[in-house]
């Protein structure tokens, strides 16, 4: 696993098991987030092609939390994961609900949430909720942070449990975790990601491949049968009849 060191802003693959913050977000255009071969620089200043992305500032201010937070190290999903590589990219997408599970904490940027609002308007409105990918990074991990526009922490998954139950309809015990997700039937955790958008219509499969414990092979371009992939892996490790109530 690729990891940012939070004070040196360089990418490095620890030896052993350290403690991490990870980063979720709504992704902006992709030619405005850093990427990896952003960060292959070897200048101590990024160059004013890298500081100029609209991305920048997240970058440096999730860093900045985790650092102010004694972490080491963060995972940012725009800039660890080298995406020319097919296979890196395939591996990282079958590893990210643990990556998201075993990270100290998890910081969710909301991008559309002022400083003035009521926190629950805000939530409600915010358009990471609406996203496939963000179901695992709210689930996966124990400890989640919410921030607004300007980087300040709003509340936390343990503090907005009611509102994010209202919001997602996931069970306020499963999102405390005081019930691990898997004891949910089928139905019930395709229902949480009932309405929710990916870029890529593949991907409406491969973001649940982890609530669902299953790793499969990543095959951009398939369309919809990645979803029918989805469905026989799961068929394969489960005998829960509600999975024939999603289509």
């Amino acid at each position: 696993m690729r990891l940012l060191h939070t004070k040196k802003l360089k990418l490095e693959t620890p030896t052993g098991v350290r403690p991490y913050a990870i980063l979720s977000h709504r992704w902006l255009a992709d030619h405005e987030e850093l990427s990896f071969q952003d960060l292959q620089h070897t200048q101590p200043i990024f160059p004013s092609n890298v500081q100029s992305k609209q991305g920048f500032a997240k970058f440096k201010r999730a860093c900045e939390h985790a650092f102010r937070a004694r972490l080491d190290y963060i995972w940012i999903d725009t800039c660890c994961i080298d995406k020319t590589s097919s296979a890196e990219l395939s591996e990282a997408i079958n590893s990210m609900y643990a990556w998201y599970r075993d990270s100290a904490v998890c910081y969710v940027y909301l991008h559309d949430v002022g400083s003035h609002e009521d926190p629950q308007f805000g939530l409600e409105n915010a358009e990471w909720f609406q996203r496939g990918w963000t179901l695992q990074e709210l689930i996966a991990p124990d400890n989640v942070y919410f921030f607004n526009k300007y980087w300040t922490r709003i509340g936390s998954k343990a503090t907005f449990a009611s509102i994010l139950n209202e919001i997602t309809h996931i069970r306020q015990d499963i999102l405390l975790g005081n019930h691990h997700q898997c004891e949910s039937s089928i139905a019930e955790k395709m229902s949480w990601a009932a309405g929710r958008k990916t870029q890529r219509i593949e991907d409406r499969a491969y973001s649940l491949m982890g609530l669902f414990g299953i790793h499969m092979p990543i095959i951009y371009g398939e369309g919809d049968k990645a979803f029918k992939r989805l469905q026989l892996e799961i068929m394969k490790s489960s005998d829960d009849q509600t999975i024939f109530a999603w289509h």
